[in-house]
């Protein structure tokens, strides 16, 4: 299974808009890849957990196939565990992300 991790860390909402949404739901509709992950860590966690209209379209990626996870302990520095468990989202210990660069698996970093 070929699988694509987004690692989304900043907290531009234009690139969210228009290169990790654009690019997330283009790959599931079209079958670019076979799954899609998106890693909310850093500046993207505060984005995440206060902007509804970024909320609502993680839902919409989310309705489309895209796994969404983010970092705990990025999460709860922030205060934001709480509101991104309830959109759904997996809060987790990202030492993962070791793991996806060893295995040499598809990484985006933005």
């Amino acid at each position: 299974m070929e699988q694509l991790n987004i690692l989304w860390t900043t907290n531009n909402k234009e690139t969210f808009e228009n290169m990790i949404t654009l690019y997330s739901l283009n790959s599931m509709k079209s079958n670019w890849w076979d799954a899609v992950n998106i890693i909310i860590w850093g500046g993207s966690t505060r984005l995440a957990g206060e902007d509804e209209e970024v909320q609502k379209t993680l839902l919409k990626l989310m309705k489309n196939g895209v796994t969404v996870e983010a970092c705990k302990s990025c999460a709860d520095k922030m205060k934001m565990s709480a509101t991104l468990k309830e959109l759904g989202i997996t809060v987790k210990y990202m030492g993962k992300l070791t793991g996806i660069i060893k295995r040499k698996e598809h990484l985006i970093t933005i």
